[in-house]
């Protein structure tokens, strides 16, 4: 019995010993302050320059100059030039069209006619007037004749004026069965044929000039703060104020450019888009592939040259007017600028930042005045 309680026990005392030895040999942990690592961010050192603003805007290409071929005769057409169709290209000056001259041109001979006759009674008149003028200084004639004469001359004369002039309108009418381009350019339509009887003042067709064409280019009226424009200025602008424009499209997969000039702005403002119409305009030079009209251009319009302009990724931006800048110590301070134009991926700021400081770059989503970061400088 005995046994039976002393064994126990000393197992127990045995236990105790060592959980109080251990407790007693333990290591004593002490609380440490764990440090924060810093937020590592993309900072670039920013150093104001001149930048030269610009303004987008496409149009579609169209014609500087555009009339309807009208004839300034009537007659049979008798004969039309291959070129007369839409697409052809034609000179200034070259035949597209001739209308049946055989009336036309017994018109002129019958004036020509009436024109020698006239001449003739006229030299008679005036020879007629000279004799009685000789006889009436001798006292041989009386001065009523002489009046007669000189009457007879004048309306000798009257009618020879006549006669000259319905001959130049009879040989002129002759000239104008031909019709004529006005000038260098291409057919848009044309709906005359062959035997067809046209009418004096109907158009027979549609022409357009090709040495050079116009591109209406819309631009809000908030951009034009970036362009050297007079605000009040109506018509073709002088040559010193007109900005340069490059024009890009891509055509049967390249990619074309051509230069011009905005030459003018429109009067009137759409009332629907409260847009201000420019008008480029590209002279067609032989040295360089034509524009053609009806191609759908982008425009990139040259404005004006700002100073002390920092340029920064749209994204550095903060509230629409704040960036955060990175101090001597590497903590985040909020500054506030005061952005001249936000253009494509960047935003223009014209004051607010220095020569050498830090702007931080990356989009932090909570950011703290005075928060210490790790600054990564990326290059502009």
């Amino acid at each position: 019995m005995m046994r039976t309680f002393i064994i126990p026990l000393v197992i127990v005392v045995v236990f105790l010993f060592g959980a109080v030895t251990l407790m007693a040999t333990a290591p004593v942990l002490e609380p440490a302050a764990q440090k924060p690592i810093p937020t590592t961010v993309r900072i670039r050192e920013v150093h104001p320059e001149a930048v030269q603003l610009k303004v987008h805007s496409q149009g579609t290409v169209m014609p500087s100059t555009e009339t309807q071929l009208i004839p300034e005769v009537s007659g049979r057409v008798v004969w039309m030039s291959p070129k007369l169709v839409a697409g052809g290209y034609f000179t200034q000056g070259e035949v597209l069209a001739r209308v049946d001259e055989l009336d036309y041109r017994n018109k002129r001979d019958r004036a020509q006619a009436a024109l020698v006759r006239a001449e003739a009674e006229q030299q008679h008149a005036r020879f007629e007037h000279q004799r009685l003028a000789s006889l009436a200084e001798r006292k041989l004639t009386s001065r009523s004749q002489l009046e007669n004469a000189l009457r007879a001359l004048r309306v000798a004369e009257a009618a020879l004026q006549d006669a000259r002039v319905n001959f130049d309108q009879a040989r002129q009418d002759l000239e104008r069965t031909q019709i004529k381009a006005p000038f260098t350019g291409l057919v848009r339509s044309e709906n005359v044929d062959i035997g067809q009887f046209i009418s004096r003042g109907s158009a027979i067709a549609t022409l357009y000039a090709s040495d050079q064409v116009e591109v209406r280019l819309p631009i809000a009226d908030r951009q034009l703060a970036f362009l050297n424009l007079p605000a009040t200025l109506r018509g073709e602008l002088p040559e010193q104020l007109q900005p340069k424009v490059e024009l890009t499209t891509e055509y049967a997969g390249q990619k074309l450019s051509w230069s011009g000039r905005i030459v003018r702005t429109e009067a009137e403002i759409d009332v629907s888009s409260r847009m201000v119409q420019l008008v480029a305009r590209v002279a067609n030079d032989a040295e360089q592939l034509p524009l053609s009209v009806g191609l759908f251009v982008e425009a990139e319009i040259e404005g004006l040259s700002a100073e002390n302009i920092v340029v920064l990724p749209r994204s550095a931006l903060r509230n629409n007017d704040q960036v955060l800048v990175v101090d001597a110590d590497d903590k985040l301070r909020f500054r506030a600028v005061e952005p001249l134009r936000l253009y494509q991926d960047n935003v223009l700021v014209k004051s607010g930042l220095s020569s050498g400081e830090r702007v931080c770059l990356s989009p932090i989503q909570t950011a703290i005045e005075g928060m210490t970061v790790n600054p990564v400088v990326e290059d502009a």
